[in-house]
């Protein structure tokens, strides 16, 4: 005769309560010492009856009594298994609900509140219910109980453990009745003018709510970053001014520049058109005399943690013979209307290039030898080389009084853009010391902090005296210093003209 394999359950095949129910479909015992399950409580009479001695299980020949086909059910299986003679009188005990100890396992505890269609007596209304036979009916009807009491429980939330940090900070700044002096002198800028950058990026930094948590409202994923650039602050700081994690407010800064980068640079760092490009050459003709000039072109260092890799090439040398500390650096060069705000930028070169070597690897400097930079003077320091496009100081020694005069006059038109950069430089403080962004990261980061810096300038946004930075860039003199007689001999007529016209002060003398 062929008997098939029958396989002995496991606590991991069923759930505790199912697994003592099992047995008691059987008859069998089941009292066990665990304190999460409830002690049968067994008969006097059945009780003072001494236990048969279970055999041991390799002393039970189970090929030999298949042989003999001498088991016919499963509880004859169950009955040699555990040692229980055929003669002898099996316990059906039954549970006593009143007599239940307390669940001194929290998880158990839960994991019955959540499936009490489990555990049976848990519940008070499973007092009347009497366990079922032992067969295949009784066990499909326990099933069926058991898959009624699940649906008919209530689906629970799941719970989300989060730190608890304060937002009181910045629900005081983002009332309506906190005082405009400390709005401007925490982020800046005006409170219109926050409102104005945060309806221009809501559509792209705005998150949706999910199941789990309530997404950061727009106006305090824009702060974050705005405070963070304006004050340079850690982000250990920001977290707990903002009621966010560390993580959270990194990743909310580097969106937030990305965003205005990507929405706001468009609008607000513009090439001028020629209608504008006129009113910016009159404009620096009535600050210096020279004609035809179109912007004041200078190069910044931004200093930055020594990199992994490419170590010398973000070395500057200048900085650390003055500071007599190492120093590192990474570039930013822009080109600036006669208002201070930027027309051109170029980010993220290392610190060890010259301005000339910058200038080359720009836009700015594709687009002029496309020849789109016609008619136009972009005047430079010492640093950049005199070209077609690019009005550069005579360096040489012995000056004549006409190129002192020349000089002075381009010392005017470079002002413009070192104050512009000096003020970005002090209303976003995190330029002014070593940051903690990557240095893939940083470009992003320089280019939000350009984009502010139009922004406020173009609405008239006054920087505080109090923020007033010294700005410190060396000037490299290039090899090369005059790339196109053309342009040596316009230099010279301007120089003449200069002169001659009355325009040229004295202060060199």
């Amino acid at each position: 005769m062929e008997i098939s394999s029958f396989p002995f359950p496991t606590q991991e095949d069923y759930p505790s309560p199912n697994f003592v129910s099992f047995f008691q479909d059987f008859g069998l015992p089941t009292t066990t010492t665990d304190t999460t399950i409830t002690t049968a409580v067994v008969p006097t009479a059945i009780a003072s009856q001494p236990l048969p001695k279970k055999r041991r299980t390799d002393d039970f020949d189970f090929d030999q009594v298949v042989e003999e086909g001498s088991l016919k059910t499963v509880e004859d299986i169950l009955s040699k298994f555990f040692g229980f003679d055929n003669g002898e009188e099996k316990i059906n005990p039954k549970l006593d609900c009143s007599s239940q100890p307390s669940f001194a396992n929290q998880s158990v505890f839960d994991f019955s509140n959540q499936q009490p269609g489990l555990m049976m007596y848990e519940n008070e209304k499973m007092e009347g219910v009497k366990p079922l036979a032992g067969n295949k009916r009784g066990r499909q009807n326990s099933a069926e109980f058991i898959s009624t009491s699940e649906d008919s429980q209530a689906p629970q939330q799941r719970r989300l453990w989060v730190k608890d940090r304060s937002k009181a900070w910045w629900e005081q700044c983002n009332s309506p009745d906190f005082p405009e002096e400390e709005f401007k002198k925490a982020f800046r800028m005006s409170r219109t003018t926050f409102d104005m950058i945060c309806d221009e990026l809501e559509s792209v930094v705005t998150k949706k709510d999910t199941m789990l948590r309530q997404a950061i409202p727009v106006r305090q994923r824009v702060a974050v970053c705005i405070w963070r650039l304006a004050t340079g602050e850690p982000l250990r700081e920001v977290s707990k001014r903002f009621g966010l994690g560390i993580s959270t407010c990194h990743k909310l800064v580097l969106e937030v520049c990305t965003a205005i980068k990507g929405v706001l640079m468009p609008k607000f760092v513009q090439w001028p058109n020629d209608s504008k490009m006129n009113e910016t050459k009159q404009e620096f003709q009535m600050l210096s005399g020279m004609p035809n000039v179109g912007g004041s072109i200078y190069t910044t260092h931004v200093p930055i943690i020594a990199p992994k890799v490419s170590v010398a090439a973000y070395f500057n040398k200048r900085h650390t013979e003055r500071n007599q500390k190492t120093s590192y650096s990474v570039t930013v060069q822009g080109v600036v209307d006669p208002k201070g705000v930027f027309t051109d930028v170029c980010i993220g070169w290392p610190g060890s290039m010259s301005d000339d070597k910058v200038l080359e690897k720009s836009a700015l400097y594709q687009r002029a030898n496309r020849g789109l930079l016609q008619d136009v003077w972009v005047v430079g320091n010492s640093g950049f080389p005199l070209m077609e496009w690019v009005l550069a100081p005579y360096t040489r020694q012995n000056l004549t009084w006409t190129q002192h005069a020349f000089n002075e006059k381009v010392g005017e038109v470079q002002k413009v853009a070192k104050e512009a950069f000096m003020r970005m430089k002090a209303r976003w403080s995190c330029l002014q010391k070593r940051t903690e962004v990557k240095l893939q990261d940083l470009p992003v980061v320089l280019g939000a902090c350009c984009v502010l810096h139009n922004v406020c300038e173009m609405r008239g946004e006054q920087l505080n005296p109090e923020l007033r930075f010294d700005l410190f860039d060396d000037e490299m003199v290039p090899e090369n210093i005059v790339r196109s007689m053309n342009a040596a001999q316009a230099r010279d007529q301007i120089a003449h003209k200069l002169l001659h016209q009355n325009h040229a002060g004295t202060n060199f003398l």
